[in-house]
């Protein structure tokens, strides 16, 4: 699958504005995700072949962080944080309640294809847990009237 011009430029304005080719690799891996909503093999590929780069090593950096999706998800991801203070705050409930309204369980998306549903190590939210992430917002002192309201938003998107 053939990058188009637009992500082709995008790229090789990360390219000129990076050190090496190396670094210029989780930029790219960013912006490849941004336009296809995951990574496949064939657009990692691209990647290397692109940066110059063993394709080894684009898929180390993909398969290592969890912030890029080897695998579809779904148009909105959700990031319920698990760690202790978000646990203490009632994480738990949270997780059940977003697994029932949304009918899937954690690692699940949803029929539609709309809501992806993951847990984060952590969000660095710890004075207003619990929190979760979705997309590149972060909600915080999650109630069930947050999150029916955030749920109905991302439906209708």
């Amino acid at each position: 699958m053939p990058f188009s011009v637009e992500l082709r430029e995008k790229i090789n304005q990360i390219i000129s504005k990076s050190e090496t080719r190396q670094s210029a690799l989780i930029p790219t891996l960013h912006a490849v995700q941004r336009e296809y909503g995951w990574l496949p093999n064939e657009c990692m590929s691209e990647v290397a072949e692109i940066l110059d780069i063993p394709p080894a090593s684009v898929q180390n950096v993909a398969t290592f962080y969890t912030m890029f999706f080897t695998k579809p998800v779904g148009k909105h991801v959700i990031w319920l944080c698990r760690t202790l203070s978000c646990a203490l705050r009632g994480a738990e409930h949270v997780e059940h309640y977003l697994s029932e309204k949304l009918g899937i369980h954690t690692g699940e998306t949803t029929t539609d294809g709309k809501i992806t549903l993951l847990e984060a190590e952590c969000l660095a939210s710890c004075g207003t847990a619990p929190a979760m992430l979705v997309d590149d917002e972060l909600y915080e002192n999650l109630t069930r009237k947050k999150i029916d309201e955030l749920i109905e938003k991302l439906k209708k998107d």
